[in-house]
């Protein structure tokens, strides 16, 4: 077999490279994205769309432009944590993203919804559509790092995101229970079979600190992420602590005002 010169237009190989090239959705003409990072998990209620939030912060305060698609129709939580309320603009040449107080550009389907409580009952295939369409129909504007905020597990909407959009790499999220690494495997073998590399790993609910004496304590259990990032060959490990006081950020769409360093060194690495 030849050696492939990754020009997909002169080359009749039918490789998983050219198989993910074909599907890629095109730009609204007017944006301008140069890197595109996914936040997946396994499973729900593990912290993507904090590790989302906190990624697109950091990287704003780096003097970068970043964005957040958020990909979790169903369940879009990323509008509250940046306060944002506003229903998104739509004109002629596309759908305007709002923007939070520090300059982040977020589409999310709560920025197009009547009522930010009304439900999206909707099937697979129109909530993976929807997903497209932040893609294509949106305007983003010099965008340096996108961040996509994916729903749990690896259905529908992963695989449009992995096939349509020009992912560089993927994070994964987890918690400390024993079953993550079952989790955190089918994760790894959807990025590896999509051809995308996993470019960190991040533990959030990883321990408490105490106050008082500073002693970490496992409350979720003991933490193996270390041994999984070595296992995958997984280069950036990262774990966020329960801290209350980024809880209470997150509800009060302050997520902006955050202080940790948790995720600088997975940050640095983007």
């Amino acid at each position: 077999m030849s050696e492939c010169t990754h020009d997909c237009s002169s080359c009749s190989s039918n490789c998983s490279q050219r198989s993910r090239e074909s599907f890629l959705a095109a730009l609204n003409p007017q944006s301008s994205v140069k890197k595109v990072y996914a936040v997946m998990s396994g499973k729900g209620g593990v912290g993507k769309s904090l590790v989302t939030s906190i990624l697109a912060v950091l990287a704003q305060r780096s003097g970068k432009h970043a964005a957040i698609l958020d990909a979790d129709i169903t369940g879009p939580s990323i509008p509250k944590a940046f306060n944002i309320h506003e229903r998104a603009v739509s004109t002629d040449e596309g759908l305007i993203p709002a923007t939070s107080k520090s300059g982040i550009d977020v589409m999310s389907l709560n920025l197009l919804l009547e009522n930010e409580t009304d439900p999206v009952i909707w099937r697979g295939p129109v909530i993976a559509g929807a997903v497209k369409q932040f893609w294509t129909d949106v305007i983003w504007k010099d965008v340096d790092y996108m961040f996509v905020d994916m729903p749990p597990g690896t259905g529908d909407v992963p695989l449009t995101v992995f096939q349509s959009l020009p992912v560089d790499g993927i994070i994964i999220v987890t918690s400390p229970q024993e079953l993550v690494s079952m989790i955190v495997e089918k994760a790894v073998h959807m990025a590896d079979m999509m051809n995308i590399p996993v470019v960190g790993i991040v533990e959030n609910m990883s321990y408490f600190e105490c106050p008082d004496c500073g002693k970490k304590h496992s409350i979720f259990g003991e933490s193996h992420i270390d041994e999984l990032a070595a296992k995958f060959k997984i280069p950036s490990v990262s774990k966020i602590p329960i801290d209350s006081s980024l809880a209470q950020k997150v509800d009060a769409g302050q997520i902006e005002l955050f202080d940790g360093g948790w995720l600088d060194s997975l940050s640095s690495t983007l």
